[in-house]
């Protein structure tokens, strides 16, 4: 898997074969992800593309929480600005982690016209001087957007020369937004330069005198840590709900990447488990680490929904071999957990839903909503992968539930809600503003400041969805008095119509067309 002698990480379409244009049902995508040596979802495209993601802004998002760094987007202003929308909110997720810590520090090169033609490199220089004399900080991050990867920016032999004239260490990551359709693969450039300038094990001084009990107690000490790999999507919340389900067996949890500091990555290494919260996110980063240095891992589950925080937790229990422990917190926490459920499955049962986000989180939150005795009536996902197959696992009845894969397309979605005609729609976090006309109650499908994994989360998300369907009236007015951007003639087509047929030896393998 070794990718560290490249400058940047592969994007996911070649390493993983993941698919950003699939429809159909969520037997036909689990058939086809199971046919993968063929990329059958990987070869598919559209004939029309209304919007799409891209990995630097969604590489910014990991970036920019990472404490005492600052952050320079090596590109036009432009590229970069989505993130004054975050600074209030990232000032205080870190702050929860470390009531000292500086809010978001960025700055941009700035690039225009002129240094199209001419080079960003001087600019660069200047901007990386400037970070150092000013703030002071432990790293500066240079992220290069599509402008400087395309006229030919050394950025690498830059940072290379700066480096001996600036106190803080300087970490390169190449997110191209061109480089990629599919803007997952922002977590494999982000963790790509993490690997290359922040893994390393830390300066520790050398006792010069030792017992034997005091090694024991170290080793045993190592032996019970574990790193959490979070998400930006996570929640203080929820990092304190995985603490105190993983503190109740006697582990001890380290949290990175977002909003660790860059000297926290060096104490990773001393850890006897790499735990992921989702694969998707995780896997280029805990393959390196297990092949470098030869530390285990996990990344077959998220921890969202009951069953899945079961399979979870189990998991790491089965590791420390305390399985006899975890299995009677696990069925205190799902006595618990019953008892308070009941009011809202009395609400909610019989209730159609809708998923759009995450592929990995929108399976395991439909696993909350089959809890709660609610019937799914579609999926949307951001792009299709490997890493969803072990969480359908825990669904019951879904073989011809709609699933559809794209990133954004707003005019699929609202197709397929028409057809579909959910009672809610439970959609990722700024992806619900055309579908707002629907007139529908909406649920986030995350909120940084809300709790969502674990078994307090199960509850968390049940109360909220059941807050949301006792009044839609707001939804309900934009759909009196904001239509569709769309013509009435689209919601009589297939919502798949824009979705190409792939041939294989003469065979076709994705239809454009549902059962």
């Amino acid at each position: 898997m070794n990718f560290l002698d490249a400058k940047s990480a592969p994007s996911r379409e070649d390493r993983l074969h993941a698919s950003i244009a699939f429809g159909g049902t969520c037997s036909q995508v689990r058939s086809c992800q199971n046919a993968m040596a063929c990329g059958c979802t990987n070869l598919s495209s559209r004939k029309f593309t209304q919007a799409q993601g891209c990995q630097f802004t969604l590489s910014l998002g990991i970036l920019n929480s990472i404490r005492n760094s600052v952050v320079i987007m090596h590109g036009p202003l432009g590229c970069g600005i989505c993130v004054t929308g975050n600074i209030g909110l990232n000032k205080q997720f870190k702050q929860l982690r470390d009531p000292g810590a500086e809010g978001l520090q960025w700055i941009t090169t700035n690039l225009d016209e002129a240094e199209v033609i001419t080079g960003g490199e001087k600019k660069l220089r200047e901007a990386i001087r400037y970070a150092d004399r000013e703030f002071r900080p432990e790293s500066i991050i240079v992220a290069n957007s599509c402008v400087p990867a395309l006229i030919g920016d050394d950025v690498d032999a830059i940072i290379s020369d700066m480096q001996k004239e600036t106190a803080a260490l300087i970490m390169p990551i190449h997110c191209e937004g061109f480089k990629t359709k599919l803007m997952a693969t922002a977590y494999d450039a982000v963790y790509h330069g993490i690997l290359k300038k922040y893994i390393r094990y830390p300066d520790r001084k050398v006792p010069l005198w030792e017992t034997d009990a005091d090694k024991l107690r170290e080793q045993y000490k190592k032996s019970r840590n574990v790193n959490v790999l979070n998400v930006g999507s996570m929640s203080r919340a929820d990092e304190l709900e995985f603490q105190r389900l993983l503190e109740a067996i006697g582990l001890t949890v380290t949290f990175i990447p977002c909003y660790a500091e860059p000297e926290d990555f060096q104490y990773a290494l001393e850890t006897s488990l790499n735990i992921s919260c989702c694969g998707t996110h995780d896997d280029y980063f805990i393959g390196h680490l297990k092949e470098k240095y030869n530390i285990p891992f996990m990344v077959d589950t998220i921890p969202i929904g009951r069953k899945n925080t079961d399979k979870w937790l189990r998991r790491i229990a089965g590791h420390f071999g305390l399985e006899k422990e975890m299995e009677a917190f696990i069925k205190s926490e799902n006595e618990i957990l019953d008892k308070a459920l009941d009011p809202f499955r009395k609400n909610l049962k019989g209730k159609k839903v809708y998923l759009a986000g995450g592929e990995v989180r929108i399976v395991a939150t439909a696993e909350i909503m089959q809890d709660l005795g609610m019937e799914l009536v579609g999926f949307k996902a951001h792009h299709y992968d490997q890493f969803v197959e072990p969480i359908f696992e825990q669904l019951e009845n879904i073989d011809d539930v709609v699933f559809s894969v794209s990133t954004n397309q707003p005019f699929e979605m609202a197709n397929i809600v028409k057809k579909v005609k959910p009672d809610v729609l439970v959609v990722h976090t700024g992806g619900n503003n055309i579908q707002a006309r629907h007139g529908l109650p909406m649920m986030p499908l995350f909120g940084p400041g809300l709790g969502y994994c674990g078994y307090t989360g199960v509850y968390e998300v049940a109360r909220r969805v059941n807050k949301i369907m006792r009044n839609a009236e707001f939804n309900k007015q934009i759909s009196r008095n904001v239509p569709m951007p769309f013509k009435k003639d689209w919601f009589d087509k297939d919502p798949f119509t824009y979705i190409k047929s792939v041939t294989l030896n003469d065979t076709t393998i994705v239809s454009s067309t549902t059962n």
